[in-house]
């Protein structure tokens, strides 16, 4: 039996509780870039337009996930930093992030992630700096 891609186990794992009740999927992962999707529908602020922090939420789910897989088996990513730019707005249809991976030594990993609407127009640029550990025993 050969070995789980990157993506497969994300799918086992899944993307947690927030990245599920947006809508996030990831349809694409390495540990030097991930790709996700997000409907804008749910996802909006009071004026319909699609939330800058429905943006960072996706930004931060494929970063730390990069991250994660750049970490390697038996380390985690926790999170430093991340900062957005918003650009323009989305009223609907899907919203696609793809992060890039930056840098990536034994202690910290960064991400940049570009999210984009359905006509490849860029809505917000994000950059996410993960902290790479070893995992507790037992944990």
């Amino acid at each position: 039996m050969s070995e789980p891609t990157h993506l497969e186990s994300i799918h086992t794992v899944g993307v947690g509780a927030l990245a599920d009740r947006m809508g996030i999927e990831i349809v694409e992962a390495t540990p030097e870039r991930l790709v996700g999707t997000m409907p804008v529908d749910g996802n909006t602020q009071p004026y319909g337009l699609l939330h800058g922090g429905a943006s960072v939420v996706l930004a931060e789910t494929l970063g730390s996930f990069g991250a994660a897989l750049s970490a390697g088996p038996d380390r985690v990513a926790v999170g430093l930093d991340i900062n957005a730019t918003h650009h323009r707005a989305a009223r609907s249809g899907i919203v696609t992030g793809t992060a890039t991976r930056l840098s990536a030594g034994r202690s910290v990993a960064s991400y940049e992630v570009v999210v984009t609407d359905d006509e490849g127009r860029r809505l917000c640029t994000a950059r996410i700096s993960c902290l790479l550990r070893d995992r507790a025993p037992g944990a």
